[in-house]
């Protein structure tokens, strides 16, 4: 069993990155928490509550954790992901409260009590993993591993530089870049690679219930066309969660990777050297796309399984 805390700003491909958490048997979801991003915080917990009693994980705590980035003003993802966060999908209200936690308090927590036995994966801004390093610098010690859907080494997709999850709050970047552990950056390079065309969405619907009122409807309502070669949209953030279970789908290399912060047009640039004798990263440049998609698509026929 891998166990994973994950935080999140659900977020299409987040709640998709949940729901692989949650329907793999060889994964234990240990937290969740949110972060303001994608959409305004209140609306990423409340998402990540919606999830949790829908899918079905209700003794995972979630926790909410920082609104706005650490210095700059909150700049959100609603066009892409909708206003409220899961595009079309409409889900009951939870009923279970949010734990009284603040997020950092609980990532801190969770670590420190199982070191080197919890895989820390972030799909949003990195806004909470700074701060839980700004209270606990020993954190790098006490994960299993430490990977971020985030950055790129070629070009952005909120500006020509920059992806949105290191956009959205760079200096939190910076600070996690340089904590002295290895970031496994799942940027945008490899996560175009993870596109749901029309014949992965042809076996999406063969998924019952979870397919028709949540798999389907998240992974279609953005298409990332703007690009010729792409035919669908792609699910960023389930392929840091599928980096856990399955890294041998992914080519990786090591590289050194440094935060732009202050130019005019290229903050939240990641600065990928793979040349660099200082590595702080290890880097995915190449999917296994039929291996991805066999692996995702079977944990969520399992999780389909308790929804009918």
């Amino acid at each position: 069993m891998r166990k994973i805390l994950l935080d999140c700003d659900p977020g299409l491909d987040d709640a998709l990155a949940l729901l692989l958490a949650h329907g793999d048997p060889e994964i234990e979801l240990v937290a969740v928490t949110t972060v303001g991003g994608n959409v305004a915080l209140p609306n990423t917990t409340r998402n990540a509550l919606q999830l949790r009693e829908y899918l079905g994980f209700t003794t995972v705590p979630v926790a909410a954790g920082a609104a706005v980035p650490l210095v700059r003003a909150a700049e959100d993802a609603a066009h892409v992901h909708g206003a409220e966060g899961l595009g079309n999908v409409v889900l009951p209200l939870p009923t279970l409260p949010a734990s009284t936690q603040h997020a950092v308090d609980l990532i801190i927590g969770t670590l420190r009590s199982n070191p080197g036995q919890v895989h820390l994966v972030a799909t949003g801004p990195l806004t909470n993993i700074a701060l839980a390093l700004q209270q606990e610098p020993r954190l790098p010690e006490w994960v299993a591993s430490f990977v971020i859907m985030g950055g790129s080494f070629t070009r952005g997709n909120t500006t020509p530089a920059a992806e949105y999850n290191i956009f959205a709050d760079p200096e939190a970047a910076a600070i996690v870049f340089d904590a002295g552990w290895q970031v496994v950056m799942v940027g945008l390079d490899l996560t175009l690679q993870a596109i749901a065309t029309a014949p992965i969405v042809a076996r999406m619907q063969n998924l019952g219930r979870l397919g028709e009122e949540l798999v389907v409807p998240l992974s279609t309502f953005w298409n990332d066309v703007e690009t010729a070669e792409l035919t669908g949209q792609a699910v960023h953030d389930v392929c840091a969660v599928a980096y856990i279970a399955r890294p041998g789908l992914f080519t990786s290399r090591p590289a050194r990777v440094d935060i732009e912060t202050t130019g005019t047009f290229t903050a939240g640039m990641t600065v990928v050297d793979f040349d660099s004798t200082s590595p702080n990263a290890l880097v995915p440049v190449r999917l296994d796309v039929d291996g991805f998609w066999d692996y995702t698509l079977g944990a969520y026929a399992i999780a389909a399984e308790e929804i009918k």
